[in-house]
C-alpha cells in the first residue's frame, strides 16, 4: 500500500442549481467563511462577518466571485451563496484561467504508465468497471504519447480504489453526493492514485447516478498533472456533468492542457483525423452567431451550442454554464427561445425535429416536448429561427426564414394575416432573424453577428450593435 507524502486532494461533484435565496442568515455566513477557508485560503478568523464585506473576507469573496464569473462585490449575496452551496470539488480554486497544471508543471517523467484496480463498486458489474476505467484512460492516451498497461497485482503508478468515509489517505469522503472522488498529482507513493466514494451510486451509462467513465476521466486528468479549468465546458471543470460515454469527445481546453505537459499523440493517423474537439464559446468572438436569446424572470439568457450566458440586471459579468447543468432534460444547439408569461415558463425550440420544450424553473413541464404545430404553425414549418414575446400586446412572434407569424398567448391561436415579411415591419432587416428578445420595452433582433435595436410598435430602427453588447465584452 502506498503511503502519503505531499499531494493535493482533488475531487468531483455534481452541479446543483439553487433557486434564489431571499436573505443571508448567520448560518449562511458561517458556511461561507468555512468555504473560503477551505477553497480560497482564508486564514484569519473573523467570525460571522462575511456579508458586511470586512477584509480579508471581502478580498477572498472577490477572488471567489471572479473565479466563478459572478459580479465582483466582495460581499456575500444570494448568487454567491448559491454557487458556494453547490456540491463541488475539494481542491482549492486558484487562478481564473482555462486549462491549468499543478505548480512547477508536475508530470510523469515517462510515457508508459501502469494502473491497477484494487477493488470494485457493487453498483456495477466488474466488466463495466473495467471498461469504464480503460475508456477513461484512453481519453487522454488518444491525444498524447501516454500509454497505459493494467497490472493485476503489486503497485502501479495509478492505484484505483473504491472506499467510503475514512479510507486511508487522511481525506475522508462525505457520504452520498458532495464529493464523488479525488485523485493525487503525479509522483511517488500515493501520487497519481484515484479514489472513488463508495457511498455514491456509479453507473455505466445511465444518468440515474454518476457515470463512472466521466468521473474517472476527470480524476485521471489530475493523476496526469492537470489541475482544474475555469472553462465550464472542460472535462477538468470542477463540477460533474453527465455526458454519454459513447459519444464523448475531449474538449479543446483539456487537449491543450494535457498536450502542454506531454505533447501530441505521435501515432495519430493523418488519414483518419479525430473528431473536432468541442470548444467553449467566447463572448468576445465578433463572428459568433447566437442560437437564441430570451429573458427569464428578469434575467437574460444567451444560448450558443451547449452553453448559455446568464445575465442579471445587477451583474456586470454574465455567468456561462452548460445548458444541461441548468435544465438536464433540455436540448442543446437550440434554434429559438422565449419566456411565456402565461405558462410562467421558458420555451426552447429545437431544429428539424420540430419540437419545443417548456421549463418551469428547472423542471420540464408535463406534456413536453411537443410539436411546434401545437401553436397552430402550419406543418410546412419545420424549424423556428427565433421567437419573441411582446409583453405589451401579449403576442409572440415566430420568425421563419424571411417571414414571421404572430401568436396570441391569451386565445392560444395564430393571428390572421400572417405570415408577413420581416422587412415589412422591421425596416433595415434584410437578413434572416437568428435570435430575438425584448428587454425593457425595446425589441432586439439578431441577424448573424449583428444585433438590431427596434421599437416594435413603430418598426423604427434605433441602432445596430455588436452581438456581444449585452455580454459586456471589453475586447472591442
Amino acid at each position: 500500500m502506498k503511503t502519503f507524502n505531499l499531494s493535493i486532494l482533488l475531487s468531483l461533484a455534481i452541479t446543483v442549481y439553487c433557486l434564489p435565496i431571499s436573505q443571508v442568515t448567520v448560518q449562511d455566513e458561517h458556511f461561507a467563511e468555512n468555504y473560503l477557508k477551505k477553497f480560497f485560503n482564508l486564514t484569519e478568523e473573523s467570525g460571522p462577518s462575511v456579508r458586511r464585506g470586512i477584509s480579508p473576507v471581502s478580498k477572498k469573496l472577490s477572488e471567489m466571485q471572479k473565479f466563478f464569473g459572478l459580479q465582483i462585490t466582495g460581499t456575500l449575496d444570494s448568487d454567491t451563496l448559491a454557487v458556494m452551496k453547490k456540491p463541488r470539488c475539494g481542491v482549492p480554486d486558484g487562478t481564473v484561467a482555462r486549462f491549468s497544471t499543478f505548480e512547477n508543471n508536475l508530470k510523469w517523467q515517462k510515457n508508459s504508465l501502469t494502473y491497477r484496480i484494487e477493488n470494485y463498486t457493487p453498483d456495477m458489474s466488474m466488466s463495466e468497471v473495467d471498461d469504464s476505467i480503460e475508456k477513461a484512460l484512453q481519453v487522454w492516451a488518444k491525444v498524447t504519447p501516454l500509454r497505459f498497461t493494467r497490472l493485476y497485482s503489486g503497485t502501479a503508478d495509478i492505484m484505483i480504489s473504491f472506499g467510503g468515509r475514512e479510507h486511508g489517505d487522511f481525506y475522508p469522503f462525505d457520504g452520498p453526493d458532495g464529493t464523488l472522488a479525488h485523485a493525487f498529482a503525479p509522483g511517488v507513493n500515493i501520487g497519481g492514485d484515484a479514489h472513488f466514494d463508495e457511498d455514491e451510486t456509479f453507473t455505466f451509462r445511465s444518468n440515474a447516478g454518476y457515470v463512472l467513465f466521466m468521473v474517472a476521466a476527470h480524476e485521471f486528468g489530475h493523476s496526469l498533472g492537470l489541475s482544474h479549468s475555469g472553462d465550464p465546458g472542460a472535462l477538468m471543470y470542477p463540477v460533474y456533468t453527465y455526458k454519454n460515454p459513447d459519444t464523448f469527445i475531449l474538449p479543446r481546453d483539456d487537449v491543450k492542457g494535457i498536450q502542454s505537459l506531454y505533447g501530441p499523440n505521435p501515432d495519430k493517423d493523418p488519414l483518419q483525423p479525430e473528431p473536432t474537439a468541442p470548444t467553449t464559446p467566447d463572448a468576445c468572438d465578433s463572428t459568433m452567431v447566437l442560437d437564441a436569446v430570451t429573458t427569464l424572470r428578469g434575467e437574460m439568457f444567451f444560448f450558443k451550442d451547449s452553453f448559455f450566458w446568464r445575465s442579471s440586471p445587477q451583474s456586470n459579468t454574465p455567468m456561462q454554464s452548460l445548458i444541461t447543468n441548468f435544465w438536464p432534460e433540455a436540448p442543446v444547439n437550440i434554434d429559438a427561445a422565449y419566456e411565456s408569461e402565461e405558462l410562467d415558463s421558458v420555451l426552447l425550440f429545437k431544429g428539424m425535429c420540430s419540437l419545443l420544450w417548456a421549463f418551469n424553473g428547472y423542471d420540464l413541464v408535463r406534456g413536453y416536448p411537443k410539436s411546434i404545430t401545437s401553436f397552430g404553425l402550419p406543418k410546412t414549418v419545420k424549424k423556428v429561427d427565433a421567437a419573441l414575446y411582446d409583453a405589451e400586446t401579449g403576442k409572440t412572434l415566430f420568425f421563419v426564414g424571411n417571414s414571421y407569424y404572430r401568436y396570441d398567448e391569451a386565445t392560444k391561436k395564430m393571428d390572421r394575416g400572417f405570415p408577413k415579411r420581416v422587412d415589412e415591419t422591421f425596416s433595415g432587416m434584410n437578413g434572416k432573424v437568428t435570435a430575438a428578445f425584448q428587454f425593457r420595452g425595446i425589441t432586439y433582433l439578431y441577424s448573424g453577428p449583428q444585433m438590431f435595436e427596434y421599437s416594435l410598435s413603430s418598426g423604427r430602427l434605433y441602432r445596430v450593435l455588436r452581438n456581444s453588447y449585452f455580454l459586456r465584452c471589453n475586447n472591442f
